[in-house]
């Protein structure tokens, strides 16, 4: 392994030196990722296919596309990249994700599912276009493959003859085990014959028989296929247009590079079935791949955490408030997008299995069928982590805000997420949602908020957006508190020299800010907004008339957040005396790292934002 730093050196290897690879590798990630954390059970499963993949094309020239990027780890090992694994996932470290920037071999960014495919097919469009010629390869799990964009793309590709090979990685696991009807059906075809092995020995059998006229000709095709669709239930993707492959042993390091040596030759669409085992060759990731599906530091010999606070997350508080709360109102349903762990819905689902629904990797799907349910009396909930939230953008205003039906969204992982990077960032979401009519949009400072926000969005009568960080359930404020009442906020702290809105997790910043500031005698209020939307007009007038100085803290992009809502009602009533300061993202994305690390970085953590209000208000 440590000769292998680029694909050229890969290929001048044995199938037996490919095998000693591959333990090699996969001692190499579970000793790295032991230290470092990051998505282990889905690399383990893709070590054999990744080293094959490179074996047998040519990458960069040939494009690889990995769907989602989880498994991507092995393709950058064998990339250059070994030696910085160290720095996976950390600020200015390897990305845990493909990456352009970080090597030619990276050839699309993902982050989310159900992408690759539509990538690939616009790759081997452009390069039909261009009169080139190299292979064009999708690498795409059952789980994403549930995901609509999947079935559009197949849909396109199958039916534009041109060369693109799909691999289906099929482990049976997105994060969580799959469900839904696509998942039973390759769960048929897992247990049949090899149909690249069936094809062939039909074809050898009929080109045996010398001189067959038209006709025989035609009734052989149809005696062809007829065994076809008796042997292979994998006819779903050739009526689609593709040349089914598979079912094939994705641990099976001969059979590998013989079959993707076969389907490079092979032209039109190419869907190649690979069965794999997530967590393949580290015991306690085989026998729980969910919760080996991305870690934290471990212990490799226990496989047990390290340095793993069991303190209650803002997900803890959501999952338990949601149980008690269905066991009120017998209308409240859940949803989920294939996450029924890490969105804290697994106690709901095992107390309430009939009110439970996985719709699989589906965020589009999950929110209209929320507004079909809503539409029939039922009051749903749809936990979703914030930037998964984002795909489902049409869907929440066409089929739930136009028609203004009671869904209640659990935005978990709102704000900054960290390690994850671009693509998982949380910090659209106060944006997008708060330019749609109907839409009540809420952010808890604190545990205990998250409980009565959760309660109270079951009254209003329209869809509800509750959004929530990820990380440690916080008491901010202990004192007596103001029942929730709609559109009003809540005013903590009552100063004379300026005022700081502090949106949901930033209460616990600005807290720590006006607290500091008064023991050097500046006084500000503190509000906490509760409503992102509808906004409490009335006492951010009533601010204006009191203070010169107000300053709004969000964790959102400041592009459209809670701070351009303020500005915006100070322009519809023509005040121009009061400055307006706000602290937010910049426009643009954000990248991996810790949340302490970024926050700090972008002069959002409490010692930048009490230096730069202090200033201000000295210099007046």
């Amino acid at each position: 392994m440590d000769i292998i730093d680029s694909p050229e050196k890969l290929k001048k290897l044995s199938i037996d030196q490919l095998n000693i690879v591959a333990r090699e590798i996969r001692n190499f990630l579970i000793n790295t990722l032991s230290q470092t954390g990051g998505h282990l059970a889905s690399n383990l499963g893709v070590v054999e296919l990744t080293l094959a993949l490179h074996y047998c094309f040519n990458s960069p020239q040939d494009k690889i596309i990995w769907d989602v990027g989880h498994q991507s780890y092995v393709h950058k090992i064998l990339t250059g990249r070994k030696n910085s694994f160290a720095t996976l996932k950390q600020k200015g470290g390897l990305s845990g994700f493909p990456k352009r920037k970080e090597s030619v071999h990276d050839i699309f960014e993902t982050g989310h599912s159900s992408t690759s495919i539509s990538a690939a097919l616009g790759m081997a469009a452009g390069r039909d276009l261009n009169k080139e010629n190299y292979s064009v390869i999708a690498v795409i799990g059952d789980g994403s493959l549930t995901g609509g964009m999947a079935f559009e793309a197949l849909n396109n590709a199958g039916r534009s003859n041109t060369n693109l090979i799909v691999i289906l990685n099929d482990n049976q696991m997105s994060i969580s085990p799959n469900v839904g009807g696509l998942s039973k059906y390759l769960n048929n075809i897992r247990t049949e014959p090899v149909y690249l092995e069936v094809k062939e020995d039909i074809d050898q059998i009929l080109k045996k028989i010398p001189g067959i006229g038209k006709s025989v000709a035609k009734t052989v095709k149809r005696t062809k296929e007829s065994i076809r669709y008796l042997l292979v239930p994998g006819t779903l993707f050739e009526e689609l247009g593709f040349t089914y492959v598979g079912p094939i042993d994705g641990h099976d390091m001969k059979s590998l590079v013989s079959v993707l040596k076969k389907v490079k030759k092979m032209k039109g669409p190419i869907f190649l079935h690979v069965k794999t085992i997530k967590g393949k060759g580290y015991s306690h990731a085989e026998k729980l791949p969910c919760e080996y599906h991305g870690v934290g530091p471990f212990d490799v010999k226990s496989g047990k955490a390290l340095g793993i606070s069991k303190e209650e997350t803002y997900t803890d508080v959501f999952g338990k408030a949601i149980v008690r709360l269905a066991n009120e109102n017998k209308k409240i349903v859940a949803i989920t997008a294939a996450m029924p762990d890490g969105t804290g819905l697994k106690g709901f689902q095992e107390k309430y299995p009939e009110r439970f629904f996985d719709v699989g990797i589906a965020e589009q799907h999950a929110v209209t069928f929320a507004a079909g349910l809503a539409s029939s009396g039922f009051h749903p909930v749809f936990a979703v982590y914030s930037s998964f939230l984002q795909r489902s953008y049409d869907q929440i205003i066409h089929d739930v805000c136009i028609q203004n039906l009671p869904v209640v969204f659990a935005i978990d992982r709102a704000g900054i997420v960290g390690p994850d990077g671009e693509t998982h960032q949380g910090i659209f979401d106060l944006s997008f949602l708060s330019h749609m009519p109907n839409m009540t949009i809420m952010a808890p400072c604190d545990k205990m908020e998250l409980e009565e926000m959760l309660k109270f969005a079951f009254t209003v009568k329209g869809p509800v957006a509750i959004r929530y960080p990820k990380g440690k359930a916080l008491n901010v404020l202990t004192s007596d508190r103001i029942p929730i009442q709609y559109q009003k906020s809540e005013l903590i702290f009552d100063g004379k020299d300026g005022a700081i809105l502090a949106v949901g997790k930033m209460m616990e910043f600005a807290k720590t800010i006006v607290e500091n500031l008064k023991a050097e005698g500046i006084e500000l209020s503190l509000i906490n907004p509760r409503f992102i939307k509808p906004i409490d007009e009335e006492m951010i007038l009533n601010l204006c008339a009191k203070h010169k100085f107000i300053f709004t803290m969000e964790d959102n992009v400041i592009t459209g957040g809670f701070g351009s809502n303020v500005l915006q009602i100070l322009a519809q009533h023509n005040i121009k005396d009061v400055f307006v300061k706000i602290f937010a993202f910049p426009d643009q994305f954000i990248e991996h790292g810790s949340c302490s690390e970024l926050y700090k970085a972008y002069h959002l953590d409490a010692d930048s934002m009490q230096k730069t209000i202090k200033n201000i208000l000295v210099e007046g």
